[in-house]
């Protein structure tokens, strides 16, 4: 048995899938970007007129990725704290990592110990003008 969750909070799915899917004992959430719900805007992108990427601000990215899962993990019910295994995709790991990782380190902070299980890897593209989208699995609330 499997259950699905469409958070009403988050920005809409980019394609014909859920926000997270609850299976057994664990959550899988789809690729979570840094996107705001409700328009195509996207934190910290500054796009051209055809829709290029003029230039982009990777801390502001981060920050809006990770509060984009934090209401996708509430809306199907669990916590940041339930979270046990996080892909990143990067567009530029040279430039980008060092902010991810840092800025990872202070939203896990406060999380039980151990940190959840990670992978990075970097990518030529997103699906929107993104530089950042996260990928994550948490037990189930």
């Amino acid at each position: 048995m499997s259950e699905t969750f469409q958070s009403e909070r988050a920005p809409e799915p980019v394609g014909a899938f859920p926000h997270a899917k609850r299976v057994g004992g664990l959550l899988f959430l789809s690729g979570i970007g840094p996107r705001v719900r409700g328009s195509k805007d996207i934190p910290g992108v500054t796009l051209d007129s055809s829709g290029n990427v003029v230039s982009y601000e990777f801390e502001t990215q981060c920050h809006a990725v990770f509060e984009n899962v934090r209401l996708v993990l509430e809306d199907a019910g669990a916590t940041w704290q339930d979270i046990i295994d996080v892909t990143v995709y990067l567009t530029d790991m040279k430039k980008d990592f060092p902010i991810y990782n840092r800025i990872y380190a202070e939203y896990f902070a406060g999380a039980a110990k151990p940190n959840p299980t990670r992978t990075t890897i970097e990518v030529g593209a997103l699906p929107t003008p993104i530089a950042i989208e996260l990928k994550v699995i948490a037990a189930a609330g």
